[in-house]
């Protein structure tokens, strides 16, 4: 018998490959009728956010293979899960949690942040390519999730208010508009600035004082041609609180490996210590060592919280 994942996907894919138009096009219309009610999948039972995430992240996933997608790569689940539960030690019980993700793509990772936060949740997503966007209003219809969306470039102005929590799977590669990186610190004296070190300084001046970015980052970041802009920009306005390396069995080879950067925003009570997590999240195949892991990440979430 099928799961409701897979009832989804099902649905999802049947309902996208019936015309000759793009997939992807097909997908936004299918979701629209499964949200008002037009048709949907036969499932029987309650049927979870997170199993319609799944669902829709299987089809966009064929869809993007089908119709090339080539500066868009979804964030692995394994990932999304990861980033979610670390939000959920850092964010202290409030009324309400404003949450950003400035490259959001279809949504995936800020979706699944906001599915597993134990509170209610304020989101906006920044992302340039409208398709995706689309697919994101899409997504978080069908979750019942409201998530404000601007469509531009993350790195000009954001009419963005400070939000508790930012989480990104940074962009990685050289930002092209050297007119509009004179205005970041990080922008380097000669060449193109890196635009993961922009997203980074966009997304802190975004915070809220003690508000924390949590970043997907390549492994490398720390040892690139300028990281002694980032180490100079990162010392002045951030506090360092984690470095987690994500396993190698995520990635195909050591070049393409990432690791999760936790900074958070400085004030009076949350000031820089030399205690930085520095951490090798375990293969996450290995429940019994993601159960410590994760006991080591609340302990430390409790501590850096005083």
């Amino acid at each position: 018998m099928k799961t409701n994942t897979e009832q989804i996907f099902t649905y999802l894919d049947e309902a996208s490959s019936e015309e000759e138009s793009l997939y992807l096009e097909q997908l936004i219309v299918a979701c629209q009728n499964w949200a008002e009610g037009t048709t949907g999948p036969d499932i029987q039972g309650e049927v979870t956010k997170e199993e319609i995430r799944r669902g829709l992240q299987l089809a966009i996933l064929k869809g993007m293979r089908q119709n090339v997608q080539p500066h868009h790569q979804m964030t692995p689940d394994a990932i999304g899960m990861l980033i979610a539960r670390i939000s959920s030690f850092l964010l202290p019980q409030k009324e309400m949690v404003q949450l950003l993700d400035p490259a959001a793509g279809t949504g995936n990772l800020l979706l699944t942040v906001m599915n597993h936060l134990e509170m209610p949740v304020s989101s906006s997503a920044v992302e340039i390519d409208e398709l995706l966007a689309r697919l994101m209003v899409s997504g978080a219809d069908l979750m019942e999730q409201t998530i404000r969306i601007y469509v531009q470039d993350a790195l000009r102005p954001l009419l963005v208010d400070p939000v508790d929590l930012a989480v990104c799977d940074l962009p990685v590669g050289y930002y092209p508009d050297d007119e509009n990186a004179l205005n970041f610190e990080m922008m380097p004296a000669d060449g193109h600035a890196y635009a993961h070190h922009l997203f980074i300084e966009q997304t802190i001046h975004h915070l809220k004082p003690e508000g924390y970015g949590i970043f997907i980052v390549p492994t490398s970041l720390f040892e690139s041609a300028q990281s002694g802009e980032l180490h100079t920009y990162l010392k002045k306005h951030t506090v360092i609180r984690g470095i987690l390396q994500l396993p190698q069995t995520l990635f195909k080879n050591a070049a393409q490996s990432k690791s999760i950067l936790i900074l958070q925003k400085p004030s009076e009570q949350a000031k820089p210590t030399p205690d930085v997590l520095l951490a090798t999240v375990p293969d996450m195949t290995d429940k019994q060592a993601m159960i410590s892991f994760f006991t080591k990440m609340e302990d430390w979430a409790k501590e850096t919280a005083k």
